[in-house]
């Protein structure tokens, strides 16, 4: 049996606490637990065995499968019941056992989700990630804590991303990869450590990518992997190659603000 109101289906097995805010066109299922301090957006649909703690924000028309896990304190030893937050865009789905942990006060105190993302099954997103808009994490694909993904990013299979990594946007990493160091936008990243493999030059021709900008990215790529050049001299021959491209200057601007260092 379920309880209508409000345009909510909420199934009376449900758990919702007094501080929590639900909004319109709800649904959720049974043995589902949604703590004090959670705003759920209109058009969400939580199924059955779903945790929520809070302060989480949750957008609209997000879906969130049996067993996963949002807003749950992270696992940082250094973590002390802080009250930092997890904050999730729009139209994302999180599949089962999929897990997102809050932020910690050693950096914003937020995890922040964009929109349209999937992750599937078991994922973890850490404590302190910053997750962009139309990504894909694999199953079992893990991202550690402080790691900045780019709009358009895939991350395969059980791939690990190391703590304070960022991967750039349109960028893919290759199933089972151990990704250590950042991975610029568009290249295409495998081993364990990962390296470049290539450029993700489909990724680009199907999400419409000008032919003129592709070739400027491809050349881009191959002065900075392929030539022998020291990084420096590279970004000054993508500079005055192929910098009037506004995607190879993004290229740039990510090459020069790597602080971890480029998977080469």
């Amino acid at each position: 049996m379920q309880e209508e109101n409000y345009n909510k289906v909420i199934h009376p097995q449900a758990i919702i606490e007094p501080g929590a805010k639900v909004g319109n066109n709800v649904t959720i299922g049974p043995w589902t637990y949604i703590g004090n301090d959670v705003v759920i957006g209109d058009d969400c649909v939580i199924h059955s065995h779903v945790v929520i703690k809070g302060p989480t924000e949750i957008g609209k028309g997000n879906r969130v499968f049996q067993f996963a896990t949002l807003g749950e304190e992270c696992q940082d030893l250094k973590y002390n019941n802080e009250p930092t937050k997890l904050i999730i865009g729009d139209n994302n789905t999180f599949r089962e056992c999929c897990t997102v942990h809050r932020g910690t006060i050693q950096d914003e105190g937020i995890t922040r989700i964009g929109s349209n993302n999937l992750f599937m099954a078991y994922t973890h997103v850490a404590h302190d990630c910053v997750v962009g808009d139309n990504c894909i994490l694999a199953n079992n694909a893990s991202i550690a804590g402080h790691v900045h993904v780019g709009n358009h990013a895939i991350i395969g299979g059980m791939a690990g991303v190391h703590q304070f990594c960022k991967i750039g946007e349109h960028a893919f990493i290759a199933a089972t990869s151990t990704v250590l160091r950042d991975v610029p936008p568009y290249v295409m990243a495998s081993g364990n450590p990962a390296g470049p493999f290539g450029l993700n030059s489909e990724g680009l021709k199907r999400r419409g990518f000008d032919k003129d900008a592709i070739t400027a990215v491809k050349r881009s790529y191959r002065l900075l992997y392929r030539k022998g050049l020291t990084l420096d001299n590279a970004v000054e021959e993508i500079t005055t190659q192929y910098g009037q491209f506004p995607e190879v200057q993004r290229f740039l601007e990510f090459i020069k603000h790597s602080d971890r260092g480029l998977a080469r």
